[in-house]
């Protein structure tokens, strides 16, 4: 690869990751949403805390995504890898919308979450498309049990959060079974159990920071 290559490369991947932190999320989708119904402060509270965490996990994905496409092999991996972060990006859109109708904000650690898992999809696109895609499925099956503890905990009365987090549990279904279809493999045994360690001081962390 040419020098001017890299440094092209570079300076993609650094621009993806700073519209990604620092710019707001522009949706390519307009759903249909419920209207807002009134709840107490510390429902809102309750519910912007875990919108808040739904985003910072957005976030990671966004991250894992690129860092595997960046080091992909060119082919229908990266193309997928490259199209589901783009999807992904719709996401971002509807829970930082969502914050701010909740008169709150994203989490203040979202640098750290991105750079992990931008290093970690990074290490996994290393050991060839099959792995790489294998944390995909592993990820969006792991976002999906998350998803659905969140429409548990949701404040009864907001529809309009629980309309949001249907819509995205729905698309990372679907990016799992594509991930699959693509001849994903199944990770080794600790593999899973480490990424659900790691979410978890994600998400206990996003909820209050």
């Amino acid at each position: 690869m040419l020098a001017s290559d890299v440094l092209d490369s570079v300076l993609k991947t650094a621009d993806e990751a700073l519209r990604t932190l620092f710019a707001p999320a522009q949706s390519a989708r307009s759903p249909s949403l419920p209207a807002d119904s009134p709840l107490t402060e510390a429902e809102k509270r309750h519910a912007a805390a875990l919108m808040r965490v739904n985003h910072a996990g957005e976030i990671a994905a966004q991250g894992l995504y690129r860092g595997q496409a960046a080091m992909a092999r060119p082919g229908s991996t990266r193309e997928f890898l490259r199209r589901a972060a783009s999807e992904e990006t719709d996401h971002l859109a509807w829970c930082e919308s969502r914050l701010l109708e909740l008169d709150s904000r994203p989490s203040r650690l979202n640098p750290i979450w991105y750079l992990g898992s931008f290093v970690i999809g990074a290490a996994a696109a290393l050991f060839g498309d099959r792995l790489s895609l294998g944390f995909v499925t592993e990820t969006e099956r792991q976002v999906e049990g998350h998803l659905a503890s969140h429409l548990d905990r949701l404040p009864a009365d907001d529809q309009r959060s629980r309309a949001i987090v249907e819509l995205m549990r729905s698309d990372e279904a679907a990016h799992a079974q594509a991930a699959r279809s693509l001849g994903a493999s199944e990770l080794p045994g600790p593999i899973p159990a480490l990424m659900r360690l790691t979410a978890r001081v994600m998400t206990g962390s996003a909820y209050w920071f």
